[in-house]
């Protein structure tokens, strides 16, 4: 038993850390401006090179705790972790806006005092220079995604068209916060096939919708059949015929008894008769219980008119006959 609770519980730990594995392998380096001149400015309106993330998965989350780096030694495997960390700046806690929606996007700001904010990085990036950019998980050793950033001018962005292709923007199309390419004539099928270029989303999302419907249409019938044979069986039980007979010597006890009890108080009240007679009735009701003989009365009585002479005047007179 103990085997089995630990198998169970070393399961459980590895699909867990897939599944967070699997969250942060969705979020990735959107969109970098190195040379803010006139781009965007942080809480105390100073112009600051920034780094966009995006969640491209349809569920939320929490990138607190990852890491930013632009000093390539940290790609050494034999490096520890403690002087890996000292190379990076790390996304502290404490900020709702790190819990990055489904589709949404995050801006961090660089060369700056994280005193200053939840979103203010110490990471140095120099401006008009070439340079790398990683960013690690929590463990400061997974790789999630990374970016080669070319020398730009004044507030130009290097943003990501789509999973392998990068661009450099001109200043008035950078997108900060928002997708990199937004066009307004653009169709719904272009979009689509932007966003989804190989078809993997829209084929995962119809056959999601499929099994799902199929889920919900076998979940119907199973418990539709389940309610049948249940009504079915009720039925065959309530139609059962050994009931009848039952029922029948039910009314037929009760009836012998009610007819009894009277015969006896009777007996008792004229006192005298015999009580062979008495036995002798009780002696063939049980009989005729027992052969199953005995009639069921419908409790309807009928009574038939008989003519009598107990209102003629001459009989009654007696004194006058002889």
């Amino acid at each position: 038993m103990n085997k089995f609770k630990l198998l169970l519980s070393g399961v459980l730990m590895m699909s867990t850390t897939a599944v967070w594995a699997q969250g942060a392998k969705n979020i990735r380096i959107n969109e970098v401006l190195t040379n803010n001149t006139q781009s965007i400015q942080d809480e105390f309106g100073e112009h600051l090179a920034w780094i966009e993330l995006e969640n491209t998965s349809y569920t939320s989350y929490n990138i607190r705790g990852m890491y930013f780096t632009t000093d390539r030694s940290v790609l050494d495997p034999k490096m520890s972790v403690p002087e890996r960390i000292k190379r990076m700046s790390v996304i502290p806690n404490g900020d709702p806006r790190t819990q990055i929606g489904a589709r949404q996007h995050l801006v961090f700001f660089c060369n700056s005092n994280p005193a200053q904010g939840k979103l203010h990085l110490s990471l140095k990036v120099p401006m008009s220079e070439p340079l790398w950019i990683a960013f690690y998980n929590g463990n400061a050793t997974d790789l999630i995604d990374s970016v080669s950033v070319p020398a730009l001018a004044a507030d130009q962005s290097f943003a990501r068209q789509n999973s392998a292709n990068w661009t450099v923007k001109k200043a008035e199309h950078v997108t900060p916060g928002i997708e990199n390419f937004i066009k307004t004539d653009e169709t719904k099928d272009a979009k689509l096939k932007r966003d989804d270029p190989h078809g993997f989303g829209i084929t995962l999302l119809a056959m999601g919708i499929v099994f799902f419907c199929l889920l919900v249409l076998f979940l119907f019938f199973w418990l539709f059949g389940l309610v049948m044979r249940h009504i079915d069986t009720a039925k065959k039980v309530v139609n059962t015929q050994p009931i009848k007979p039952i029922t029948k010597t039910v009314e037929v006890t009760h009836d012998l008894a009610h007819a009894t009890g009277n015969i006896l108080q009777d007996g008792l009240k004229k006192k005298g008769i015999d009580k062979e007679v008495y036995i002798a009735v009780i002696g063939m009701a049980l009989k005729q219980y027992e052969d199953d003989v005995h009639d069921v009365e419908s409790g309807v009585i009928t009574i038939k008119q008989k003519s009598s002479d107990w209102n003629n005047e001459f009989l009654q007179m007696t004194q006058f006959h002889e």
